[in-house]
C-alpha cells in the first residue's frame, strides 16, 4: 500500500478534506508484511537507543576528555532533555507532513549527531551533540504512530506492540552493547557503530517506507496549542496518560534507586550487577506483542487493568523482601522486576491502542501527550523515589511503587465512570 501526498485542505479550517482525512488514517485491508514490521521495529529501537549508549561509558569518556565528572555527567542528562523537548515540540509535526520524509530528515541527522559524538574533541562539543542526539532520536515517536497508520484497524494493536517491543528492547538492551563495545573498543567506537546503524535505518525506511499524507492544515503554533485542545477533549487521553503517567513513578522509582540499594547492606554489588537487572526488563519487554494480541481481541481497555495489577502485584511481592536470605532477596527482586516491567508496557501497548484510536487526523499529537505525561511520571518517580530512600529506606521506596501502580489501577476502573 501506498500513501501519497495531497494538497492543503479548506482554508482556516486546520483539517483536511473528509475523503482525504480518511485516506491517510486507515490502514489497509490485507495483514502488514512480517518484514515492514521488521524495518518499523528496528527502526524504532536502533533510533531510542541513541539516547542510553553513554551511560555505562561516562567514567572513560571523562577520562579520555579531562573532564570533571559533573561535566561528563550532563552528557545523559542533556540527551534525556533533548527528547523530552523533541517529543513535545517536534512529534506533532508528524500531523502536518509527511511522517516518511520526518523520518528520512531526523534519521540523517541522528546519524550525524552521532558521528560528531565519535569525533568529538572536547566536552563541550559532546554536550552540544548529546542534547541534538536526544532531539533528533525523537524519531521513534515517529515511527510508532506511522505504524498505527500503516496496519489494518483489526490488528493495531498487535502491530503497536511488535514496534514497541523494538523501541523497548533497544532502550533495555543498548546499555549492556554500549559496555561491551567501550571496554574492548573504546567509547567513541560506539558513537561510530550507533551512526552508522542509524545511517542504515535511514536508508531502509527510504526504500521501504511509503509515503503518508498529512491530517492537518494547522500552523506551527496552532498544531502545539492543539495538544491543550486535545487534552481537554478526549477523556480517554486524559485516563491513559494518567494512569501511565501513575505506574511510570514506580518504574522509575525503583530503577533509579536500585543501584544505591544493592550497593549497601547486605549485598555489596556493584553497578555491573545492577545493571544487570535490566536484563530482567528485557523479558518485560517481550511481552508487548501479546499485550497488543489481547487488546485486539478483548479491547484495551482490560488489558490496561491486567497491566496495572501486575505491577502493583509485583512491586507489592518486594515488601517481603526484608524476611527473605541476601540470594533468595535478589530472586525475588529480579522476579518482580520481570513482573513489574511487563505490566507497565502491557499497559504502554493498550494505551498507545486506545490513543490512536481517538482520533487518526491527530495520531502524532495524542502520542506526544501521553509520552510527555509518562516522562513527567518517569521525572517524579525518579527525584521522590531517590528521596524516600534517603529519609525512609528501601521499604519505602517500594511502598511508593504499589502505591503508584495501585493508582494507576483506579483510573482504569474508576475512568470509564469518570466522563
Amino acid at each position: 500500500m501506498l500513501f501519497i501526498r495531497t494538497v492543503h485542505g479548506t482554508a482556516g479550517t486546520g483539517t483536511l478534506p473528509a475523503a482525504v482525512s480518511a485516506a491517510s488514517s486507515q490502514g489497509g485491508s490485507e495483514p502488514m508484511s512480517s518484514g515492514l514490521r521488521l524495518l518499523l521495529a528496528t527502526s524504532a529501537g536502533l533510533s531510542v537507543a541513541s539516547i542510553y549508549y553513554s551511560q555505562p561509558m561516562l567514567g572513560v569518556m571523562g577520562a579520555t576528555l579531562g573532564a570533571s565528572d559533573t561535566a561528563v555527567g550532563l552528557v545523559p542528562t542533556l540527551t534525556q532533555l533533548g527528547y523530552a523537548l523533541g517529543i513535545l515540540l517536534l512529534a506533532p509535526l508528524g500531523d502536518r507532513f509527511d511522517r516518511r520524509r520526518i523520518i528520512l530528515l531526523k534519521a540523517a541527522l541522528l546519524s550525524m549527531a552521532l558521528l560528531l559524538g565519535g569525533i568529538a574533541p572536547s566536552v563541550g562539543l559532546l554536550l552540544a551533540v548529546s542534547f541534538a542526539v536526544g532531539l533528533t532520536a525523537t524519531v521513534a515517536q515517529d515511527i510508532v504512530p506511522a505504524a498505527a497508520t500503516l496496519a489494518p484497524e483489526r490488528e493495531r494493536g498487535k502491530v503497536v506492540g511488535t514496534v514497541m517491543t523494538g523501541l523497548l528492547l533497544g532502550i533495555l538492551l543498548s546499555r549492556v552493547l554500549s559496555g561491551v563495545v567501550a571496554e574492548h573498543f573504546g567509547w567513541r567506537a560506539m558513537y561510530l557503530v550507533a551512526a552508522a546503524s542509524v545511517a542504515l535505518v535511514g536508508v531502509a525506511a527510504w526504500r521501504g517506507l511509503p509515503r503518508f499524507l498529512p491530517t492537518t492544515t494547522l500552523s506551527y503554533g496552532a498544531l502545539l496549542g492543539s495538544l491543550a485542545s486535545l487534552w481537554n477533549r478526549y477523556g480517554a487521553l486524559r485516563r491513559a496518560a494518567l494512569a501511565q503517567g501513575l505506574v511510570s513513578v514506580g518504574f522509575s522509582a525503583f530503577w533509579s534507586t536500585l543501584a544505591v540499594m544493592l550497593h549497601g547492606a547486605p549485598f555489596h554489588l556493584g553497578s555491573a550487577a545492577a545493571g544487570a537487572f535490566g536484563l530482567a526488563g528485557a523479558a518485560g519487554a517481550l511481552g508487548a506483542p501479546v499485550a497488543g494480541r489481547l487488546a485486539d481481541r478483548f479491547g484495551p481497555e482490560v488489558v490496561t487493568r491486567l497491566g496495572a495489577g501486575l505491577a502493583a502485584l509485583s512491586f507489592a511481592t518486594m515488601l517481603a523482601v526484608p524476611w527473605l536470605e541476601p540470594n533468595a532477596r535478589l530472586w525475588l527482586i529480579a522476579g518482580s522486576a520481570i513482573g513489574f516491567d511487563l505490566g507497565a508496557q502491557i499497559m504502554l501497548v493498550a494505551h498507545q491502542t486506545i490513543v490512536f484510536g481517538i482520533d487518526p487526523a491527530a495520531r502524532s499529537r495524542l502520542n506526544a501527550v501521553l509520552f510527555v505525561c509518562m516522562f513527567i511520571g518517569m521525572s517524579v518517580g525518579a527525584a521522590s523515589g531517590s528521596l524516600v530512600l534517603a529519609r525512609w529506606g528501601w521499604m519505602a521506596v517500594t511502598l511508593l511503587a504499589t502505591a503508584s501502580a495501585l493508582a494507576a489501577l483506579w483510573v482504569r476502573i474508576d475512568g470509564p465512570r469518570a466522563r
